[in-house]
């Protein structure tokens, strides 16, 4: 038996390497466009950024600062939604008084909608509208969503339009910078990241003959016409993993998308413990599954086979089963290194790789214990009891 396993996970593991659109690559990453290849002034669509944001006062200063000096030579505007705070996040963005920023007060989500993308659409509303003091955001080419965690250097709006343009898409997302200042950080969150890409590998996202599509919540531009040919945010509304949803759909309507790395944005939000994390993992892990019990236990047999497998293997083996093993392991080793690198971590971190697999399985099952004991999703103090999932 043990040799029969090796083998299928070595063949797996051969399979994943060559046949799963590179997906251990470090992946495309977004820079910084010379000033020289930039549009000439006066050229430059109109953008305007919608925030939804709930209880985040400690980042939305910061967040929103960045945003507001960025260096657009284009019309634009922010509109941060305050979805129902309780700390006081809308008080301190109003305190940032900026011409270019308009604050709306967010309306408690009608029956089917999740809390996030409610806001996002009573920010896409706003754009629509002509808002006193915010100049260009009524005609607003194009949409950037973006989380209220997020920094972003001055030039980043201005790349995400350039890589719009010069590619013709209807939409760039970006996997944000995120934070490995913890040890579980380091330990967990490259994983987080390199398992996305193992899910939805991005050089088959940006292929447009691809049917693979995914998005990065942190920011997100869009399309206006790209949004409206859709039917707007209201076709999402029920989705938990949102940003997957709106990349299949504007895919699936015949719009070019990129999905890649950023070299101009990080997120502010810390994990300081296995168990933020263990959250953060279990919110949408049984959403992700359609909320199958099938699935889940493919999945967690998948998961033993590819992760589980190669270690006993090469550990408890014999013969051929042991260099089987061997082997298996050492390809999912090296496939992590090239996120490590873009993390500045040690490759020591690779290592563990078995033991974090092990991780994110037990808490996709605690994301199904969750559901099936009534507790549903749970994300910035709202529940999600009903059934809902990523729309077709």
């Amino acid at each position: 038996m043990m040799l029969i396993l090796a083998t299928l996970s070595l063949l797996v593991w051969l399979g994943l390497a060559f046949a799963h659109g590179r997906f251990w690559q470090a992946g495309p990453m977004l820079g910084p466009v010379p000033r020289a290849v930039r549009p000439v002034a006066g050229t430059w669509p109109a953008v305007c950024v919608v925030v939804p944001a709930r209880n985040e006062a400690a980042t939305i200063e910061d967040s929103i600062g960045s945003l507001l000096a960025q260096d657009y030579p284009g019309p634009y505007g922010v509109v941060l939604v305050d979805d129902r705070s309780e700390d006081g996040t809308g008080a301190l963005a109003r305190g940032l008084a900026s011409p270019h920023l308009h604050v709306v007060d967010g309306a408690e989500p009608p029956a089917g909608w999740s809390g996030k993308l409610w806001a996002v659409a009573q920010g896409t509303a706003e754009v629509a509208r002509l808002m006193p003091g915010t100049p260009g955001t009524s005609d607003a080419a194009y949409i950037l969503l973006a989380d209220a965690d997020i920094i972003h250097e001055p030039a980043h709006v201005a790349t995400l339009v350039m890589k719009a343009l010069r590619d013709d898409l209807d939409m760039v997302s970006e996997m944000v910078a995120l934070s490995t200042e913890s040890r579980a950080e380091r330990a967990l969150v490259p994983a987080f990241v390199y398992f996305f890409q193992l899910l939805y590998p991005f050089a088959r996202v940006n292929q447009r003959r691809s049917r693979v599509a995914a998005a990065a919540g942190g920011t997100i531009l869009i399309r206006r016409t790209a949004l409206a040919r859709i039917g707007g945010i209201e076709s999402l509304r029920g989705a938990l993993i949102d940003d997957v949803a709106l990349a299949r759909r504007v895919k699936r309507s015949g719009g070019g998308i990129w999905l890649g790395h950023s070299l101009l944005a990080r997120s502010v939000r810390p994990y300081p413990g296995p168990a933020d994390i263990w959250r953060m993992v279990a919110r949408t892990a049984y959403v992700q599954l359609r909320q199958s019990p099938l699935l889940l236990l493919a999945t967690v047999l998948g998961m033993a086979l590819v992760w589980l497998v190669p270690p006993a293997a090469a550990l408890f083996g014999e013969g051929y089963a042991r260099l089987a093993g061997l082997l298996a392991w050492a390809i999912a080793t090296i496939s992590f290194l090239p996120t490590l690198r873009r993390f500045e971590l040690v490759p020591f971190w690779a290592l563990l790789l078995p033991a974090v697999a092990a991780f994110y399985t037990l808490a996709a099952i605690g994301s199904a214990v969750d559901h099936h004991r009534g507790r549903g999703v749970v994300w910035k103090q709202r529940a999600y009891r009903e059934r809902i999932s990523t729309p077709p």
